[in-house]
């Protein structure tokens, strides 16, 4: 249903020209009664109306600017934010029930702000600021509260921590990524050498062995590695089963699944592991 009913209502929208106008324009469309809406809603879920469903959404779409209007403060072109809250409308009415009481406006709100924090989570910063649901939900709470408190003293992480059920020091750390911004780890172009040193790329040490280090130790790892088949090799084949799938596999075996499979105790799994152990240690150690 939203790509048709978005080709049918884009042709409207880009005719607006500039915000202002597309702003003006939708302001001018009539906003529906109680029984227009609860009408438009039912030809649409029982006869799947693309038209009905058009008219729903383009009478609410000064109430997704209207929205739009309260995510100012991140930075971020209105016009993109009202885009985002238009498809969490037209996913609103979709699924809107005409039958449940509500009026479309207060069961858009829920949508049309998810696309919106969506958005705002992908696009604020090139790192992402806010992966977990828990986080995201600190994100918008704590950016309220800060436009309001400015840096919060240690009674005010408290208390925004014990309100939002996170821990103090979680809380501390997305202020600290709200605060902080995106910058370039190399020099901009045209920067000159008086600035050099503010670049990431001046003072970040990178802590790696040389290359001469890490082919060293690559060779090491490639030899004890040998060492280790070759002692697997010597191993009969339960023994090589055993290890394998007790050491060597991603998801660990235990004792009392081998120990079913080969019909002996797990405690004799034990000692058949302990002893090729025994003698892959002493083939490694030649």
């Amino acid at each position: 249903m939203s790509n048709e009913l978005m080709r049918n209502t884009l042709p409207v929208l880009s005719g607006a020209g500039t915000l202002e106008a597309y702003i003006q324009q939708v302001n001018k469309i009539p906003v529906l009664t109680l029984e227009e809406e609860q009408e438009l809603a039912r030809v649409f879920v029982e006869n799947e109306d693309l038209e009905a469903a058009r008219h729903m959404v383009m009478a609410h779409l000064r109430f997704v600017v209207h929205v739009a209007r309260g995510y100012n403060g991140y930075g971020l072109q209105l016009a993109d934010l009202i885009q985002e809250g238009n498809i969490g409308l037209m996913k609103a009415v979709k699924r809107f029930d005409p039958d449940r009481g509500v009026r479309l406006v207060s069961f858009a709100v829920h949508w049309i702000r998810a696309e919106m924090h969506e958005f705002i989570l992908r696009n604020w910063r090139i790192v992402k600021v806010a992966t977990t649901k828990a986080q995201r939900k600190l994100f918008f709470n704590l950016r309220r509260s800060k436009k309001r408190l400015g840096w919060l003293n240690y009674k005010e992480v408290q208390v925004v921590a014990n309100d939002l059920g996170v821990k103090p020091e979680v809380v501390v750390e997305m202020e600290s990524r709200l605060s902080g911004l995106d910058i370039g780890f190399d020099l901009p172009p045209g920067a000159d050498d008086d600035t050099a040193w503010t670049a990431p790329a001046a003072y970040l040490e990178n802590h790696s062995a040389s290359p001469e280090d890490l082919l060293t130790s690559t060779d090491l790892e490639q030899h004890n590695n040998g060492l280790l088949y070759a002692g697997l090799g010597e191993l009969d084949n339960r023994s090589q089963d055993i290890i394998r799938r007790r050491w060597l596999s991603d998801t660990k075996t235990t004792l009392q699944n081998l120990a079913n499979e080969y019909g002996i105790s797990a405690e004799r799994i034990r000692q058949l592991e302990a002893n090729a152990l025994k003698k892959i240690r002493a083939s490694i150690a030649v």
